[in-house]
Parts: structure tokens; sequence; C-alpha cells
């Protein structure tokens, strides 16, 4: 079994196709000794969880849950919370707005 990372971050996603490689790269270049991002794609539409499952998604820190529909935010946050591993967790939306 990996060894449990420091810091987890569960970033929710919601048609975030703009935005999702720019956020998922900015947390990866966090100075943690030991990070995983739990992202939850919420059903998005626009190609994001296209995207989640190819390229910078394929980082062995990034782990990638897919919702079959939107259920909103909150359930998103939940899901994220229960797969989440760290000693710590926290949230970072993937629509960059903090």
């Amino acid at each position: 079994m990996p060894e449990r990372p420091t810091l987890s971050v569960v970033m929710p996603a919601y048609n975030e196709r703009a935005t999702i490689h720019v956020a998922l790269e900015r947390v990866l270049a966090a100075p943690v000794d030991s990070i995983e991002i739990v992202v939850v794609d919420d059903g998005s539409t626009d190609g994001t969880r296209e995207l989640l499952t190819r390229g910078i998604a394929l980082d062995p820190r990034v782990r990638v849950i897919l919702h079959d529909k939107n259920r909103g935010k909150g359930a998103a946050l939940r899901t994220g919370f229960g797969e989440a591993r760290g000693r710590f967790v926290v949230v970072q939306d993937a629509d960059l707005e903090y």
C-alpha cells in the first residue's frame, strides 16, 4: 500500500475544461513533500472528463473520481472527502476562483 500523503487536495469540477489543466498544474507545483489531488468530476459535459483521463491527470499524485451525473458541489466534496487519504485535507475549486 502506498505511503499516506501529508496533504490531500479535494478538487470538485463541473464543466471546467478551460481551467482544469492550470488548476492541477498549480496544485502539483506546491512545495509539499507528499501530496495527492482527488479530482471529482461531477458529471461534466464540456470535455472536462476526457481531459481528466489523459495528460496531467495521469500523474500518480492525481486520482480522478467520475460522477455519472451532476449531483452538486456538496456531493462532489463528500465523495472527495471519502476518498482522501492525506493527514490534512483542503479544498481547491477547479475554476481557480480562490
